[in-house]
C-alpha cells in the first residue's frame, strides 16, 4: 500500500498570504512511470540533467535538499516531503534555503505521473508562490527547461545543449 500520509507542513497557502496563480506544466515522456519517478529523485540522474541532485529519504515529513552538483555542497532550495505515492504522486514544500523555515515563503510542488503503457504523462504544479517573487519568476522559466532536460535524458540518454540557451 502506498505511503500517502500528509505531513503537517505549513506552506504559504496556510498562512493566509496572497498566492500567485499556479504554474502548471505537462509533458509526455517515452519512459515508464517508474523511470520518470526515479528521474525525479535519483541522485546521479538528477545531477545529469538538473545541475543539482535531490537528497532525502523520501518519507512524508522528511527534509529534502536541492544540492548543486558542482561539488560545493551548496543547497539552493529545500523543503519537506508532504506526500509520497510511488510512482503516481509526490508533493514537496519548496523554498530558497535561507527562507525554508518561513511558512510564508514555502511553496508547494506536486508531481503527478500517469502511466500510458510504455509512456508517462508528467504534470508538475508549482503552487502557493509569493506573487512577483524571485521564486515565482524563476520557476516559470526553470520548470520547462528542467522537464525538457528530464525528457531528453530519459528518451535519448543525453541532455539538451544548455550552453546555447539564452540567459533569463
Amino acid at each position: 500500500m502506498p505511503d500517502s500520509k500528509i505531513a503537517p507542513i505549513q506552506t504559504r497557502g496556510s498562512t493566509g498570504e496572497q498566492c500567485a496563480p499556479d504554474f502548471v506544466y505537462t509533458i509526455f515522456i517515452k519512459a515508464t512511470a517508474e523511470q520518470v519517478w526515479n528521474g525525479l529523485i535519483e541522485r546521479e540522474l538528477t545531477k545529469a540533467y538538473w545541475g543539482h541532485y535531490n537528497e532525502s529519504d523520501w518519507k512524508p515529513g522528511s527534509r529534502w535538499d536541492h544540492v548543486r552538483s558542482d561539488g560545493s555542497g551548496t543547497i539552493d532550495t529545500r523543503g519537506r516531503i508532504i506526500e509520497m505515492d510511488p510512482p503516481r504522486k509526490m508533493v514537496w514544500s519548496w523554498a530558497f534555503d535561507q527562507e525554508a523555515d518561513r511558512p510564508d515563503k514555502l511553496s508547494r510542488v506536486t508531481y503527478e505521473l500517469v502511466s500510458l503503457g510504455p509512456d508517462t504523462k508528467l504534470t508538475v504544479t508549482h503552487s502557493e508562490l509569493e506573487p512577483g517573487s524571485r521564486m515565482d519568476i524563476g520557476v516559470r522559466d526553470g520548470w520547462p527547461a528542467v522537464l525538457s532536460n528530464l525528457k531528453s535524458i530519459l528518451e535519448t540518454g543525453t541532455v539538451l545543449s544548455e550552453e546555447l540557451w539564452p540567459e533569463s
